[in-house]
């Protein structure tokens, strides 16, 4: 069994209206969602640990950029 652990977390107005709308578009928690942006921080973090980038292509308009995260 996880052992959950809870603690507090202070949001902007802005983040929390963020989060309240991914909720909605989601049909999500908000736990559920932070939980799911903490999995895919971790994976684009392990990749790019590993020496991998990320990119956003956009195919109806021919573009491709590279995401770069810290």
């Amino acid at each position: 069994m996880t052992v959950k652990k809870t603690m507090t977390l202070n949001l902007t107005e802005a983040e929390m209206t963020a989060l309240e709308e991914l909720c909605i578009e989601k049909d999500m928690s908000k736990t559920a969602v932070l939980r799911q942006a903490l999995r895919l921080y971790q994976l684009i973090n392990n990749r790019k640990n590993l020496g991998d980038k990320l990119f956003l292509e956009n195919d109806t308009i021919k573009e491709k950029k590279e995401l770069v995260v810290l």
